[in-house]
């Protein structure tokens, strides 16, 4: 009998395919969830709903995708729903039993009830657009409430993709996702960085109660600076193959077979000039021996103007970026989205029209969802600092002390890195420093003024307040004297998932002198 796991479940519902990813909380590992009759290969699942009506039993997956050439599939076949849901913009397909929310909700109920019962979820983190997250979110949060799990998160899908990769905090990234049924283009910026708080999964659930209203927490979503895209994607491709040798043929089976042979020649151990068979069906329904190269895939996808196309898109999401005063050589990485961006000549392409950017080619469907998992690992959830932390220092010049902060309000905790402070001495000889920390009592207030009419900051009204903790302040004795200006106390401040605010100290030839509990910071 196999060990039951307990940990993060990770769901990244895409247009065209959604993945599902779990990591145990005791393994720093994640893996991709296989579940029969629905995943098409471990943790990918085909974004697909056969739904006849509630007296039938409807499927998902690959099994939906079986229904797919019956008949009535224009009623009962629902595909490419993900990016109509919170969307308002775009038409809905009227002819199918389902609207674009009735349909994420089916098969996210179905997922949910059919994965395997060896994974006990404690936490389950979702994925969200940016560009429609307002709107898609509140369709979660009422989804969620059916969901019987206690902790829920969820982090934009930009977000989640930088975080697979180790893309640094404050970063601007370009995504380039080639999908099923779309190519969508964008250039955001990560939160963090330069001082701010980094990004963090948002709590719509917690300890099994609804939070997505009253959390502190709020919505930090990768700032968009530019976007475009179009409705061409892997499928087309797959019929411009077919097209190729049997023009105007579009049986399901056929496509099936040119998007197996788009994904072995997007291989990079193929050779440019082998070919390779492709069966196919006729009008005569005969089946019938076709060969195709990587350079006969090339000159498909140039001759249907792919590559001018791309060419065009990525015009307009420059042109929009340089609106905004992001240059090229502002972009921290692009970044591969999607199956269709592991295609040799969209990668050649790319490579050729912005030359000195480093291009990041993750696992591309499964990207989004494990740094989804990599926003939320192990048992951490992260809250957020409601006032600020500061310790009391001298300054020598001006002969007074002040308060310089350690921690800012808005930052989250349990923190992820120290917070490093050097100390020097403010009289001579001096053997013995105290700590003296301080929270943020009342923050810095501004009036807006009019002068001849227009808005203006006055002076600054009321300074921030700084009230000193109520207990003895910590005592680090160093072996030797110092003067006035010396470099000789190194401090390391962080906050425990516990609360409590700890500070290890070294002096300045990192001799450890201890580490204690300041107090807790709730």
């Amino acid at each position: 009998m196999k060990e039951n796991l307990s940990g993060t479940l990770a769901i990244d519902l895409g247009n065209t395919n959604t993945v599902i990813a779990f990591q145990d909380q005791r393994d720093i590992n994640s893996v991709l969830v296989e579940i029969p009759n629905i995943t098409s290969s471990p943790g990918v699942i085909p974004t697909a709903v056969w739904f006849e009506g509630p007296s039938n039993i409807p499927k998902i997956g690959i099994g939906a995708l079986k229904m797919r050439d019956k008949s009535n599939s224009d009623l009962f076949f629902h595909s490419n729903f993900k990016r109509l849901i919170g969307n308002s913009i775009e038409k809905i397909n009227k002819n199918n039993i389902l609207n674009p929310n009735e349909c994420g909700k089916t098969f996210f109920q179905i997922l949910w009830a059919s994965i395997p019962h060896k994974y006990k979820i404690k936490r389950l983190v979702l994925t969200a657009p940016i560009d429609t997250y307002k709107g898609y979110r509140e369709w979660l949060v009422n989804l969620c409430e059916e969901i019987s799990v206690d902790e829920i998160a969820l982090v934009d899908e930009p977000t989640a993709a930088s975080l697979g990769i180790n893309v640094p905090f404050g970063s601007k990234i370009m995504t380039l996702d080639i999908g099923g049924s779309t190519v969508d283009m964008n250039i955001v910026k990560i939160e963090g960085g330069e001082g701010k708080s980094g990004p963090i999964a948002e709590l719509l659930k917690f300890q099994g109660k609804d939070v997505s209203s009253i959390s502190k927490q709020k919505i930090r979503c990768a700032e968009i600076i530019g976007k475009t895209g179009s409705k061409i994607g892997g499928k087309d491709i797959d019929q411009w193959i077919v097209d190729y040798f049997i023009p105007g043929n579009d049986y399901v089976t056929n496509l099936l077979k040119a998007e197996e042979i788009k994904c072995k020649l997007s291989s990079s151990a193929i050779k440019y000039e082998d070919k390779y068979p492709i069966k196919l069906f006729n009008e005569q329904n005969q089946e019938k021996e076709f060969y195709i190269s990587k350079e006969i895939f090339e000159k498909i996808l140039i001759e249907n103007n792919l590559l001018n196309h791309l060419n065009s898109l990525l015009k307009d999401l420059l042109n929009q970026a340089r609106g905004k005063f992001c240059k090229v050589e502002d972009l921290n990485s692009i970044v591969f989205v999607g199956g269709g961006t592991q295609i040799p000549l969209i990668k050649e392409w790319i490579t050729k029209k912005i030359s000195k950017i480093q291009i990041k080619s993750p696992p591309p469907i499964e990207s989004i969802a494990m740094g989804a998992l990599a926003m939320t690992p192990g048992t951490k959830i992260k809250d957020i600092l409601n006032k600020g932390l500061s310790i009391r220092l001298f300054n020598k010049r001006k002969q007074k002390h002040f308060w310089h902060p350690i921690f800012c309000k808005g930052q989250t905790w349990p923190t992820e890195n120290p917070f490093k402070l050097i100390l020097q001495a403010s009289t001579n000889n001096q053997k013995i420093f105290e700590i003296i920390i301080g929270e943020t009592q009342k923050e810095r207030e501004y009036d807006v003024i009019f002068e001849n009419g227009l808005p203006k900051l006055s002076e600054v009204q009321t300074e921030e307040e700084i009230i000193k903790w109520e207990k003895e302040p910590l005592k680090i004795v160093l072996k030797n004297e110092s003067n006035i200006g010396e470099d000789n106390l190194k401090l390391f401040f962080k906050i425990t998932k516990s609360a409590d605010l700890l500070v290890k100290c070294f002096d300045i030839k990192d001799e450890f002198l201890g580490e204690y509990n300041l107090g807790n910071i709730l």
